[in-house]
C-alpha cells in the first residue's frame, strides 16, 4: 500500500521579538524607556547630563543595550532595581487589547516563543495588556540569558535556563571603586592597542545570545522565522541560520527575508504559514517549559 506524502511544513517554529514588534512604535514605550534609561544614569550612577546622550547612544551601539554597556565599562547594580526603574514608569495604559493579532496567532498551527532583551516582569505585563499572554509556548526574555548576577563575562553554558527559573538575588554592590572606562574618550582620541571591555551581560544583537536562547529553548534555527523591529538583531539572526522577518518597515533590508509594515499583515505576506495540510505536530520534547510562564 502506498501513503501519500504529506508535505512537511517549512518552519516549525516562529520566534517572536516582544516591543515594538507585537505593538506598534507609535505606542510612546520606547521613548519612555529611553528617557528612563537616561533619568537611571543621572539619579543612581551620578553620571553628569551633559554626558548622557552621547555615552548612551555609545553604549547602545557598542553593547546592543545600554545596560550591557553600563556594566562593560565598569558600573554595577541591581539587575531587577534596573529593570523595575527602567519600566515601572511606562505607559502600559497606551497598549490595549488586540484582538486581531490574538487571534492571528491563535490560528498558526505552528509552535511560538517570545525572544526579548526586556525582563519576564516587563514581557508578562506588555502581553497581557496585549490580551496575548497564552498565545505563546513561553518567553526567553533577560533572566533566561542572565540567570546570576556577573562581574566578568562568562562562556559558562550550565548559568542558563528557560525562563530564567534559577534566578538568584542579583544582590550587587555599588561599582566596588571601579575604574570606568571612558568610552567616550576610547572614540574621541583612540589610544593605540585599546580595546573596549567585553559585557558580562548576554543580549541581542549577539550571536552568541541568539545561539544560547535557541538551544535553551529546543528550537532549530534552520526552521524557524524570527520577527523583530530591529535591523541589527535581524541581521545577527540571520548569521545563526534564521529566517528573518523585519516588522515595522515595509522596506526589506539586508538581511531580511520579508519586511512588514505591521505584524498584522502577517497572513497576506505569508499565506504559506496557514497552508499545511494537518496541524503541525509541536514538538517539546526536551523542552522545559512552564506554560503559565509565571514562574
Amino acid at each position: 500500500m502506498e501513503y501519500g506524502h504529506v508535505q512537511r511544513p517549512k518552519y516549525d517554529c516562529l520566534l517572536f521579538d516582544l516591543d515594538d514588534t507585537l505593538y506598534p512604535l507609535s505606542t510612546g514605550l520606547a521613548s519612555s524607556v529611553r528617557k528612563n534609561i537616561e533619568d537611571y544614569m543621572v539619579e543612581k550612577l551620578g553620571i553628569e547630563q551633559s554626558k548622557i546622550a552621547e555615552l548612551g547612544n555609545l553604549l547602545y551601539k557598542n553593547y546592543g543595550t545600554t545596560m550591557a554597556g553600563l556594566r562593560a565599562i565598569g558600573y554595577d547594580f541591581d539587575y531587577d532595581e534596573y529593570h523595575s526603574f527602567i519600566h515601572g514608569r511606562l505607559p502600559y495604559e497606551n497598549l490595549r487589547p488586540d484582538p486581531v493579532l490574538r487571534s492571528l496567532l491563535l490560528s498558526l498551527p505552528i509552535r511560538k516563543v517570545i525572544f526579548t532583551n526586556a525582563d519576564k516582569v516587563h514581557a508578562l505585563k506588555a502581553l497581557n495588556r496585549l490580551g496575548l499572554e497564552d498565545c505563546f509556548e513561553g518567553i526567553l526574555c533577560f533572566e533566561t540569558l542572565n540567570p546570576i548576577h556577573k562581574s566578568t563575562p562568562s562562556d559558562d553554558e550550565d548559568d542558563i535556563e528557560f525562563l530564567g527559573s534559577a534566578t538568584s538575588s542579583n544582590t550587587a554592590a555599588a561599582t566596588n571603586g571601579t575604574e570606568i572606562f571612558d568610552i567616550i574618550g576610547h572614540f574621541a582620541q583612540p589610544k593605540p592597542g585599546s580595546v573596549l571591555p567585553k559585557t558580562p551581560i548576554v543580549c541581542k544583537p549577539s550571536e552568541i545570545a541568539i545561539e544560547r536562547a535557541l538551544k535553551i529553548a529546543n528550537i532549530n534555527p534552520h526552521r524557524t522565522l524570527f520577527f523583530e523591529d530591529s535591523v541589527r538583531n535581524i541581521q545577527a539572526g540571520k548569521r545563526v541560520g534564521l529566517d528573518t522577518v523585519l516588522v515595522g518597515n515595509s522596506q526589506r533590508v539586508v538581511g531580511a527575508d520579508y519586511a512588514l509594515e505591521s505584524i498584522h499583515n502577517i497572513r497576506e505576506a505569508l499565506p504559506q504559514l496557514w497552508e499545511v495540510d494537518r496541524v503541525a505536530e509541536v514538538n517539546y520534547s526536551g523542552v522545559a517549559v512552564e506554560t503559565s510562564v509565571t514562574a
